[in-house]
């Protein structure tokens, strides 16, 4: 199967080989199966839910019976652990999964800071009266015009740089994931900048 998912971020320590595939962090593992399984136990094959590492879709895998993983583990959807997978809606997570969608795309934007500070270096407008930087929670028209004159200087760095030369701007690694966050859990969303984007 083919997906936008790559493997370049994050560590290479902790990533997946790019022979594996696209990458999922794990927000969950049910070793005994999915609880809706009517089948038989033996018949059952261990369940995990997981987020591209790229494209923030969510993935329902089944993996092997001798694959040893955990939540927060990062595995790569064509590697030997998984016998086969699909994409899943939040609606589909368990109710841990869901509760660990959050720390799962914190820890993807740490592990790669300077894909989502490229988001403050590079984004632009969407029609004539919005723009990209609009979408992300508590950015109006003065903060997004202090972003924009402010990268017209030189582009961002890090985070730090972001907060430090933009008035106003206090949290912008945190409004990043609030954004992605969002776009996850929202299927009706109209515009989206990083979950679910074909590349």
């Amino acid at each position: 199967m083919s997906d936008p998912d790559a493997s370049d971020a994050g560590d290479a320590s902790d990533a997946a080989d790019a022979d594996e595939g696209p990458v999922v962090v794990l927000l969950d593992v049910l070793p005994n199966g999915r609880p809706d399984d009517d089948r038989p136990q033996s018949r059952k094959t261990p369940v995990a839910y997981g987020l591209g590492v790229d494209s923030f879709r969510l993935y329902e895998l089944a993996l092997d019976e001798e694959a040893e993983a955990s939540v927060s583990d990062r595995i790569g959807l064509d590697g030997p652990a998984v016998g086969r997978y699909h994409e899943a809606s939040y609606d589909e997570l368990t109710r841990n999964a869901a509760a660990e969608v959050e720390y799962a795309v914190e820890a993807i934007v740490d592990a790669d800071e300077e894909r989502f500070v490229d988001f403050y270096n590079e984004a632009g407008p969407i029609t004539l009266r919005l723009h990209q930087l609009n979408l992300l929670p508590g950015i109006g028209e003065q903060l997004r015009n202090n972003v924009l004159d402010e990268r017209k200087r030189g582009p961002f760095e890090s985070f730090a740089a972001v907060s430090e030369r933009v008035s106003g701007l206090h949290r912008p690694r945190e409004v990043i994931v609030e954004r992605i966050v969002e776009e996850i859990g929202k299927d009706d969303l109209k515009y989206r900048t990083f979950a679910g984007r074909e590349d």
